[in-house]
Order: C-alpha cells, then sequence, then structure tokens
C-alpha cells in the first residue's frame, strides 16, 4: 500500500506520468484489496479505461459483487457503451445490496435512450423495494417532469420537501415551482418560486414568467429587474421586460431596456424590432427605421419586422423604398402573397400601373379569401377601366360579406355598364 500512496503524493504534486507509471509497474504484484484502490483512484483522475479493465479483472474474481458490477456500469456509461451498463446492472442478483442503486441506474439509463416506460417500471420497482428514499421521489419526479406529466412529478417532488430541500444541487422548491407552473398553477407555483427565494437569475427569471402568467405584472417586473441586476448577459430577460414595461405605457422605460439588451447581444432580432416599434411611438422617426432595419437585415424572412418597416416608409411616401425593399427581400427567396400586395400598392402610388397590376394578379391566388384585398383589386381593376374582370372580384368579395350595401349597388352599375358596352 506504501507504493499506492507515494503514486497519490506524486499526483498530489502534479507528476502525473510518474504516478501512473508507479502504478501500472506495481499492479501485477498488488492483491485484491490493492488492485480495488489502484482502479477507484484511476476513476478519481479520469483514466476510465484503466480503471475499466481493473474492474472487469475484479468481477472476473467475483462475480456475485453487486456493488462491482455498478462501479463498472457507471464507467461503461461514463464511456457511452450504454448497452454493456445495461447488461451487467441487469446481472445483478434481487437479494444483493446493490440492487437498489441498481433499478435507479438501469432507470437513467433506459430514460436516456427514450424508453420511458421501462425507465418507470423500474423506478416503481425501486420505490417498493424502499417507499421512503428521497433520490426515488427524485427519479420519478424527473422522468415524469421530461415526459411532460407535471402533476404526476410535483407529487413525487412533495414527497421530498419535509425530508430535504435539495437533491443532486436540484431545488425541490424550484422543480415543484416550474413544474406547476408547466401544468398551468400559476398561482400555486408562485408560492413555490417564493420559498424558494433564489438569487439565481435562471430561477428568477422562470418565477418572473410565471409572476406575468399569474396576473402578477409587478412580482414579474421585480423579478426581471433583479435578473439584469445579477447578470446583464441574461439576454432573454430584456425582451420580456421591456414588453411588460410597454404594457404598462413606460415607453421610455421600455426603450431604455430594449437598448441596454442590444448592447450585451447584438443579434437578438426580437429585440431590435421591439425597439423600433418603441422609438415610432416616442416619436424617434429615424431610430425607429434603424433599429427595424437591422432586424430584417438579420433575417429577411422576418414577416412582423418587414411589414412593419413597409408602413414607416407609407408614412413618409416613400414608396419606392418599399419597391426597393421588397425586391431585394425576394431575391434572397422571402416570398409571401403579402409582399406582393404590398408591391402592387406601392407601384400604384407610383402610378407603374402594369407593374401594379401584375402583384395584384400574383398576390390574388393566395389572397381570394381576404375581403379586404379583394375589395381593393377590384377597385383597382375598376380605375384601369378593367370592369370584366373587376366584376368577378366584387362578386366574390360579396359571397364573404353580403351586407356590403355600397360594394353591392357599385357592382349593380358595373354590370349594367358592361351590359351597355
Amino acid at each position: 500500500m506504501e507504493t499506492i500512496m507515494e503514486a497519490v503524493r506524486l499526483m498530489e504534486a502534479q507528476k502525473t506520468e510518474e504516478a501512473i507509471a508507479l502504478l501500472e509497474s506495481y499492479l501485477p504484484t498488488a492483491n485484491e484489496e490493492e488492485r480495488y484502490t489502484i482502479a477507484e483512484l484511476y476513476l478519481q483522475w479520469g483514466y476510465l479505461h484503466e480503471a475499466k479493465a481493473i474492474f472487469e479483472e475484479l468481477i472476473q474474481q467475483f462475480p456475485a459483487e453487486g456493488e462491482l458490477k455498478v462501479t463498472l456500469a457507471d464507467i461503461y456509461t461514463e464511456l457511452e457503451d450504454d448497452e454493456a451498463a445495461i447488461e451487467l446492472l441487469n446481472d445483478i442478483d434481487e437479494e444483493d445490496p446493490a440492487y437498489l442503486q441498481t433499478l435507479i441506474q438501469l432507470a437513467d439509463l433506459y430514460q436516456a435512450q427514450g424508453l420511458f416506460e421501462v425507465a418507470e417500471q423500474k423506478l416503481l420497482m425501486a420505490k417498493r423495494y424502499d417507499p421512503n428514499e428521497a433520490i426515488i421521489d427524485f427519479a420519478l419526479g424527473e422522468l415524469y417532469f421530461s415526459t411532460g406529466d407535471y402533476l404526476k412529478a410535483a407529487t413525487y417532488y412533495e414527497n421530498i420537501l419535509p425530508k430535504m430541500k435539495e437533491v443532486a444541487n436540484v431545488s425541490i422548491n424550484g422543480r415543484l415551482a416550474e413544474a406547476y407552473a408547466e401544468a398551468g398553477e400559476f398561482e400555486l407555483a408562485l408560492t413555490y418560486y417564493q420559498d424558494e427565494n433564489s438569487e439565481n437569475p435562471d430561477s428568477l427569471f422562470k418565477y418572473g414568467f410565471t409572476a406575468y402568467q399569474a396576473g402578477r405584472s409587478d412580482i414579474a417586473r421585480k423579478a426581471w429587474e433583479r435578473v439584469v441586476e445579477l447578470d446583464t448577459y441574461y439576454h432573454t430577460v430584456y425582451y420580456q421586460l421591456a414588453s411588460l414595461y410597454e404594457e404598462e405605457g413606460l415607453y421610455e422605460k421600455a426603450y431604455d431596456i430594449c437598448q441596454k439588451g442590444l448592447q450585451t447581444d447584438a443579434f437578438n432580432k426580437d429585440l431590435y424590432l421591439l425597439a423600433g416599434k418603441l422609438a415610432h411611438q416616442l416619436g424617434k422617426v429615424e431610430a425607429s427605421e434603424t433599429h427595424v432595419r437591422e432586424a430584417v437585415a438579420m433575417d429577411p424572412d422576418y414577416k412582423e419586422a418587414v411589414l412593419f418597416l413597409i408602413e414607416l416608409l407609407k408614412n413618409k411616401d416613400d414608396f419606392k423604398g418599399i419597391v426597393d425593399l421588397l425586391i431585394e427581400i425576394r431575391n434572397t427567396g422571402a416570398e409571401d402573397p403579402l409582399y406582393e400586395w404590398e408591391l402592387a400598392r406601392a407601384y400604384n402610388e407610383l402610378e407603374a400601373y402594369n407593374n401594379a397590376l401584375n402583384h395584384y394578379n400574383a398576390a390574388y391566388n393566395n389572397l381570394k379569401d381576404d375581403s379586404d384585398f379583394l375589395k381593393e383589386y377590384g377597385y383597382f381593376l375598376t380605375e384601369e377601366g378593367r370592369i370584366k374582370e373587376a366584376i368577378p372580384v366584387f362578386t366574390a368579395y360579396l359571397e364573404q360579406q353580403p351586407t356590403d350595401d355600397e360594394i353591392n349597388e357599385f357592382l349593380f352599375r358595373l354590370k349594367q355598364s358592361d351590359l351597355e358596352e
């Protein structure tokens, strides 16, 4: 054993190669206990293949030792050989003291393979084997949480709470809060977040989100403001907090948070669009357009941003700008019938009527169920003297809006004039 202790001292002195060489040279003459100690050291130091070889030899000598098999199965799992781990664990006898740990490990392996029902069976067997073991309740809670059965997960988390607040560095209050929030029990979820009283940014963000869903904007605001204080690089919080300020009519505050967020996350298209909308609300016309153009530049197929930018350009009668924008977007491969409609409108304003007609026609196939489009298209065709084409368009419109007396009368006059011709 003195040789093994010398290897430990060498490792502590960061003489890794010398320590490993010493153990390798000693291994052929070591007894079973010493070989087990060496294997444990290899495992502790991350030499998994070396540890595996020794444990495999020890299991050949002591095939009934379940604890050796559990440890070797752990090594197989670390080496991503799940099948070998499962085969080894299934070989452990029900009477073995390591059987409970075996069931838990098997459940974890089956869950990782997506075999949730098999994992559940193993854990329920473990639960019958030891009904009061918190780690089994935790494993069942985690399994049901991962499969979306949140209320069942909460039942098992609740079993743990009287015994301990944390398992495997996971807050049980936090898990209960998340489970109830996912199940739509927002008020109940809030109580567990409050009990957790965490300063962890991720927990605080979820707390704020749950509070918001429960209609408690005051709690959400405080939680998200605290997240910003604790972690300025927690990107997700900026959009949520700015949106909340916007809802409350605090536009300057919302715009300020957007700008702070963009300093830490310069590629957040949603934040750019929100900043653009807020700047527009505040009368910052140039800033608004700049922000929205950034969003569109990041994602030319970002329909909401494209349509908002079109509205900004309409506000300043920049119809050529709309044409240029939409042609550029179409060149990237992004297409939408609404873009065709907007191109038709812009060309109409620019008095390029043939182009307008082409784009109205292109939009028609996809927008023939949109009554607003049909009405506008019908009027355009009429103004262009295309009465025969306008009549079926207005007819289709009236099938959707039969009570529009104005169009009924207009269509009647169109038909009369068409007959007269």
